[in-house]
């Protein structure tokens, strides 16, 4: 094989890992999104409260947490390709199981199923992206992975309305199951470059290698630091939860605009994902890219508290600050990268992806406070303030892997 094959067939295997991960993440946000835009229909059905809803969100959310980085564990002793496998027919069948439930304890226990499932995704897929993509495409894996799963976020609420409107929620649950099928099915035929163990890993299983790194590797400090990394990077996100009506509260604006506001905050964060990743894999300082993106995203902020902007800064500054969040989550997974031994990637991601859940369960009562207090300006300058306190986290990232390296 001459060199230019050798390069198009690495080129080749390069994109479809990228694509068969990309399309397990895009099913993993769709799984986790589900059931919020079909609360009416399933509250009707089972004569039940929001709260009790609410349960199943958080028992999922819960889960997941807790099982995240023993899912690493496994991803690094066994195969990540077979777990990534095995989360999405799980989650198929915890969905199709909600689907058919009779009763809301039974859909609760499915629920609970499908937040189990829920919890390989992050070690899986970065385990994959780490192991068998080509270092110079790392970054743009990276992109399009995050890139995905915000997708799956975005196209979830109408997509599962209109499939209720046409074949009610039960409908909606048994057609995101088929989709992570097909995708697991896709896995499964195509996915050969992503089988067995990961080659790191493998080698260093062999007689005479050294120990494995374990849960010495997760308590060490550029592991701790990017969990925290993670923690403040998911409070900065409560945006998406209550910076409508904080809006609303704050200007008496009307709900189209906010919404506007924040819709644009999240497709200008998509969009740069993938401009982050193209800036990510022509820079080796990931570090300068983070600062200056949770600089950006958080001073555009402040303004927004302060002053009644008209529609174009409000949309403006909303889009700035999204652009910016979107441009630095490249550069944070290659961070994490950066820091752990090769064949460990499973158990560290599956850790630190953990913040993920941690900033998920702190950010709402936080917020939710503040509004109920009556200053919702904090929900814009708890944000920014998260997105500043998380620079120092970076920065001492790089410090420490520096000082380990010497």
């Amino acid at each position: 094989m001459t060199p230019l094959t050798m390069a198009a067939h690495a080129r080749g295997t390069d994109v479809r890992v990228i694509a068969l991960v990309g399309a397990a993440h895009f099913v993993s946000h769709i799984y986790i999104f589900v059931l919020p835009p079909l609360f009416p229909f399933v509250r009707a059905e089972f004569a039940v409260s929001y709260t009790e809803l609410g349960i199943a969100i958080a028992i999922f959310n819960i889960l997941t947490a807790i099982l995240q980085t023993p899912a690493g564990f496994l991803v690094d002793r066994t195969s990540a390709r077979a777990v990534l496998i095995g989360g999405l027919f799980l989650g198929a069948f915890a969905l199709a199981g909600a689907a058919a439930a009779g009763s809301y304890y039974i859909f609760i226990v499915m629920f609970a199923l499908c937040g189990v499932a829920n919890a390989v995704y992050h070690p899986a897929d970065y385990s994959l992206l780490s192991a068998r993509v080509s270092p110079a495409r790392m970054s743009q894996a990276y992109s399009v992975h995050i890139f995905a799963g915000f997708t799956g976020t975005a196209v979830t609420p109408a997509a599962t309305l209109l499939l209720a409107t046409e074949f009610g929620w039960r409908g909606a649950f048994l057609a995101a199951a088929v989709l992570g099928i097909a995708v697991a099915a896709a896995i499964i035929l195509f996915g050969s470059a992503m089988a067995g163990r990961d080659p790191a890993r493998a080698s260093r299983s062999q007689p005479g290698a050294s120990p494995e790194p374990g849960w010495r590797l997760l308590s060490s400090m550029p592991v701790l630091l990017s969990l925290l990394f993670y923690v403040l990077l998911a409070m900065t996100g409560s945006l998406q939860t209550y910076g409508i009506v904080a809006l609303e509260a704050l200007w008496n604006m009307p709900l189209s605009l906010a919404t506007s506001a924040l819709t644009a905050y999240l497709a200008m964060s998509a969009v740069a994902v993938l401009v982050g990743g193209f800036i990510s894999a022509r820079s080796s300082r990931h570090d300068l890219v983070a600062v200056v993106g949770l600089s950006i995203n958080a001073l555009s902020l402040v303004p927004i508290a302060f002053f009644d902007l008209g529609t174009a800064a409000l949309l403006g500054l909303m889009g700035l600050s999204g652009f910016f969040n979107g441009v630095l989550q490249p550069s944070r997974d290659m961070i994490v990268r950066a820091v752990t031994p090769p064949g460990a990637y499973g158990k560290v991601f599956g850790f630190v992806t953990t913040g993920f859940n941690i900033g998920g369960v702190i950010a709402p009562p936080f917020f939710g406070t503040m509004m109920d207090h009556g200053v919702p300006h904090w929900v814009f300058l708890g944000a920014a303030l998260c997105a500043l306190i998380s620079i120092p986290t970076v920065m001492l990232t790089v410090a420490q892997r520096k000082t380990n390296a010497v």
